[in-house]
């Protein structure tokens, strides 16, 4: 079915029928988006396609609602919000709208409903409250921002708002697809490096991408530095133990810490070597000799303090 129409409610905006709307938008280009909760608009026909109004979920009539008794949960007992029930059953069909291999679709779907659209649903329905200083800048908050003031009288201002919104919504979505579909291909050439390197600690890779969920997926717990080519020079740089936090593999010398150019070189007795962060997270070289040098030399220090 191609849909005439897409309707969601009237009135103030939340994320789930924003980002709904970016997935059926994209999918359905030519449909009108009616915001209404008007019963001719509200109930299910075949020219429309029905979201976060209506008092059902039923995929087969078009009605994708979560607020009435009965609303479906996932398979874990988890709440779905509007955009988790049309992520079910529109997502893959987003993921191949936008260029995704037909690969990567499933395992995309996947990790971008546990990852993004989870926490929209759990916050909509309650389940989850973000709490401290960063509540306020959860992508829902930021949403909401954007509704017009409670005094604005223009009848037209949450129409306006909402598809403001929308289209920033849009690009949150598409960016976070984007970069997840470069990770997956990403994995495929630091696996093919992580071969390369057998047993090396120092792991080269042709430029600069996202290499710590493929070198975790490999079980290369070997490997304590990546060197890459940047634009001008090279790049050194550990990695980390966890998804979360700061704590590396191996740090940098601490001999190197904040130091540039022939600070830096004396210091570690490479030519080239250019600048260490006070971190020691990250290094930089001008050559590529230089930089695999700085990233051995640095392995050599680790190993021999037992890091």
């Amino acid at each position: 079915m191609i849909p005439d129409f897409l309707v969601t409610h009237s009135g103030g905006f939340h994320a789930d029928e924003l980002l709904s709307s970016v997935i059926l938008t994209r999918l359905f280009p030519k449909a009108r988006i009616i915001r209404s909760r008007a019963p001719e608009w509200i109930t299910p026909g075949k020219d429309r396609i029905i979201y976060d109004v209506g008092g059902a979920y039923d995929p087969a009539a078009g009605i994708f609602d979560h607020h009435q008794r009965g609303a479906p949960l996932r398979e874990d007992g988890q709440p779905f919000s509007s955009f988790g029930l049309i992520w079910k059953h529109y997502g893959r069909d987003y993921l191949a709208a936008s260029g995704l291999p037909e690969a990567h679709v499933e395992t995309l779907h996947g990790s971008f409903d546990a990852s993004f659209v989870l926490p929209v649903d759990l916050t909509d329905n309650g389940a989850l409250s973000p709490s401290g200083p960063l509540a306020g800048l959860t992508l829902p908050a930021l949403l909401e921002t954007l509704k017009p003031v409670f005094d604005d009288a223009d009848p037209a201002a949450d129409d306006r708002a909402f598809h403001a919104a929308l289209a920033i919504a849009r690009s949150f979505v598409e960016a976070r697809i984007a970069q997840s579909a470069a990770k997956l291909r990403a994995e495929a050439v630091v696996h093919q490096a992580i071969e390369a390197t057998g047993q090396g600690r120092v792991l080269e890779l042709p430029r600069g991408m996202p290499f710590r969920p493929a070198i975790v997926k490999a079980g290369a717990d070997h490997l304590l530095f990546v060197v890459h080519p940047r634009e001008k020079d090279w790049c050194v740089t550990g990695i980390r133990r966890a998804e979360d936090g700061f704590e590396l593999r191996a740090d940098l010398p601490a001999a190197w810490a904040g130091l540039t150019n022939g600070a830096l070189e004396a210091a570690c007795g490479i030519e080239g070597a250019s600048f260490c962060h006070n971190g020691r997270f990250i290094a930089a070289a001008r050559t590529r000799e230089a930089a695999l040098a700085m990233a051995e030399l640095a392995v050599e220090e680790a190993l021999s303090i037992g890091q």
